[in-house]
């Protein structure tokens, strides 16, 4: 049965006595497994922050977290193992393989066909011919690849993404992208992106901004957005060359 992350009337704020910042107060957001969310909004708006708190890796000002599980109402503190994280900086281990990287936490759980089962998503993601190279033998775009298998390989319930294709250049977003959505929705996973991207945002099935301590609702990007973006990023990498190759959907 899907399960679902509440967060109600969350406030989030920093600082002391003399000095607070306040990102947002009295939020409300529900995350539902096997849907995709995007979160849009200028940057310092709080975006990573609400992440991290969807995660329950972080403890809201004020407000309350829950994470109903079959029927169960339980604290964020018990989705930790239900979750996958993909950062725009990658987070690999340099000195791992991307087999031991994927690996790792499948290692961690005790697992003994965490070798097998990473060598399963080095495929689904391409890169069965790098299984043997370190992060600094990959490119950007193959980095961001493994951690999207090592994001995915125990079967998370939800996969939070911070900036996945911010490091990345306009081919490798899209490609990126592509094989994140695919892969989340094959294995009913829910994915909530946080974004600048316009072309990004689209993809995910809920939209939302949060500005100025608000969290809205959007309509998807319009076409004329998405069109005027995508040809933008076209002129950019006009003569980009890539030895990557074409990866199909996971």
């Amino acid at each position: 049965m899907p399960c679902s992350i509440e967060l109600k009337n969350v406030s989030q704020s920093f600082g002391n006595i003399d000095s607070t910042i306040t990102l947002f107060e009295n939020l409300d957001l529900s995350i539902n497994q096997g849907q995709s969310y995007a979160i849009t909004g200028p940057s310092g708006a709080g975006k990573s922050s609400l992440l991290m708190l969807l995660s329950g890796l972080e403890k809201p000002t004020s407000g309350e977290g829950n994470f109903i599980n079959d029927n169960q109402l339980l604290t964020l503190d018990n989705l930790r193992a239900e979750i996958g994280f993909i950062f725009q900086q990658f987070h690999l281990l340099p000195e791992l393989t991307a087999l031991h990287n994927i690996a790792l936490p499948l290692k961690l759980r005790g697992d003994k066909k965490a070798i097998k089962k990473a060598e399963h998503w080095l495929e689904k993601v391409g890169l069965s011919d790098r299984a043997h190279h370190k992060p600094a033998q990959l490119s950007g775009g193959e980095q961001q690849r493994v951690a999207i298998a090592r994001a995915l390989v125990f079967s998370p319930k939800f996969i939070f993404a911070d900036e996945p294709t911010g490091n990345l250049d306009q081919h490798n977003a899209n490609e990126i992208s592509d094989i994140l959505f695919s892969c989340c929705q094959e294995n009913n996973a829910g994915l909530v992106i946080v974004t600048h991207s316009n072309v990004l945002a689209s993809k995910a099935q809920n939209i939302y901004s949060l500005a100025n301590g608000e969290l809205t609702k959007t309509s998807p990007i319009s076409i004329t957005d998405q069109q005027s973006e995508k040809h933008t990023a076209q002129h950019l990498t006009k003569n980009l060359s890539t030895n990557e190759k074409q990866v199909p959907s996971c």
